[in-house]
């Protein structure tokens, strides 16, 4: 004899649809299978509800996006305690760089997503304070946060990429072997070119341009 199927009302209730349910959601999925399975329709199927019902709190999947990486901003901590402010907001900066690096699709992402949750706002604020305590007047902080930003974002993306060392060394060969008829000043740098471990690479980026934006005035 078949079995009878439950009735509904003798099973569990399933637990209310929440927007930080749902960003949580998306974020086990994100470290499961990557960004590109992030999607309404696969939430939707671990939420066990219709696509439909998370619109309700989350308006597009860019939106989503937003919302997953400024849950992950989280992870990237406040400001250490020790050495200067110059060292501080470097190891604040490097740390968002590697919780983008061990997402490569969300560091892409991340190019062009918009977050504005309370760990995003978290991260401003303490970049902002880093630069005041270094006297680096207001109106340039402002605008030197996103440009430091910006430029962990891109380094993260561009080494989260998927090029092969073949493609590299296809580089590196190009460029020991430019001429220096044509090309003489990539022929005199083509060691400086691709010198330095990546970290060296990162930290001198960031102090230049920390130097950048403490010496350069914002236009009236």
């Amino acid at each position: 004899m078949p079995a009878t199927p439950p009735s509904r009302r003798e099973r569990p209730a399933k637990p209310a649809l929440t927007r930080e349910g749902i960003v949580g959601a998306a974020v086990e999925v994100l470290r499961a299978e990557g960004l590109q399975k992030v999607t309404m329709r696969r939430l939707a199927q671990e939420l066990d509800t219709g696509p439909a019902s998370l619109y309700v709190y989350v308006r597009n999947t860019a939106e989503l996006h937003a919302a997953v990486l400024d849950e992950l901003l989280g992870t990237v901590g406040p400001a250490p305690a020790e050495g200067d402010w110059r060292e501080r907001l470097e190891r604040v900066l490097v740390a968002y760089t590697e919780m983008l690096l061990e997402h490569p699709s969300l560091a892409r992402s991340a190019l062009t997503a918009r977050p504005h949750g309370p760990h995003y706002l978290n991260l401003i604020e303490t970049l902002l304070g880093l630069l005041a305590e270094g006297g680096v007047p207001r109106e340039r902080a402002a605008w030197g946060v996103d440009l430091l930003l910006q430029h962990a974002t891109s380094t993260a993306a561009e080494h989260a990429g998927t090029e092969s060392q073949e493609e590299w060394d296809t580089l590196a060969r190009t460029l020991r072997e430019a001429s220096d008829r044509t090309h003489p000043h990539i022929a005199a740098a083509s060691g400086e070119l691709l010198s330095g471990a990546p970290e060296a690479r990162v930290s001198w980026a960031f102090q230049a341009l920390v130097n950048g934006i403490q010496h350069t005035a914002v236009p009236d």
